[in-house]
């Protein structure tokens, strides 16, 4: 495992070890980039994995983008931060040699929330993505091309901070745009508990 402050973000890559898929490992606030690296060995042994630290701190927490209260993102930092995230999956594919079409995002929260702008911004840098307690990032003015591309949601039934009917809606956006989506609910709340993991593990076993 390798440890970096290039790229425009801190990260860590660990090369694969058989396997063509990236996961990039996005960890949810005041996580940081190591946070997820035991979830991304579960989900596929033998992957790359690439996982960057968020470059905005909230009371010293670490996150992918800023927010103006719970629930209530600052949308101009949002479209920055994104496009930092999409620049540096770009650069990261040249930088470590990985195959661009096998990149797939694995997200909670935070992390989730910021995997989702990318979808709706720049889809092209990614091949899949699972988002664990996602949010509707915003609202595009036009839906991208998501023709056929797999994602998967993660809901919790009892989750205080993302409402199932958030869940719903951004699952209903993704299909607008042509996207092959799949849902899990989790009985519990934000937490992530072993079923989302053995529905990820499942889900991107099918992926081709």
């Amino acid at each position: 495992m390798t440890a970096s402050n290039d790229l425009g973000f801190i990260h860590r890559f660990v090369p694969s070890s058989g396997s063509a898929t990236t996961l990039l490992l996005l960890h949810g606030t005041g996580g940081s980039e190591s946070d997820l690296i035991p979830l991304g060995r579960a989900l596929l042994p033998g992957s790359a994995l690439l996982s960057p630290r968020g470059k905005v701190l909230e009371n010293g927490m670490p996150r992918f983008f800023r927010r103006l209260a719970e629930g209530v993102f600052d949308l101009d930092d949002l479209k920055l931060q994104t496009g930092a995230l999409a620049r540096f999956i770009h650069d990261a594919t040249a930088r470590y040699d990985l195959d661009p079409h096998r990149i797939v995002a694995a997200g909670y929260s935070n992390g989730a929330n910021i995997a989702a702008s990318v979808l709706l911004t720049d889809p092209t840098v990614l091949s899949g993505a699972a988002l664990f307690r996602p949010m509707v990032p915003f609202v595009p003015d036009s839906s991208p091309d998501l023709k056929e591309f797999p994602v998967l949601l993660t809901g919790g039934r009892r989750d205080p901070i993302v409402r199932p009917e958030q869940t719903q809606t951004l699952a209903a956006m993704f299909e607008r745009a042509g996207a092959k989506v799949s849902i899990h609910w989790h009985s519990g709340g934000h937490e992530l508990g072993n079923d989302d993991i053995d529905a990820a593990k499942q889900w991107i076993s099918a992926l081709k």
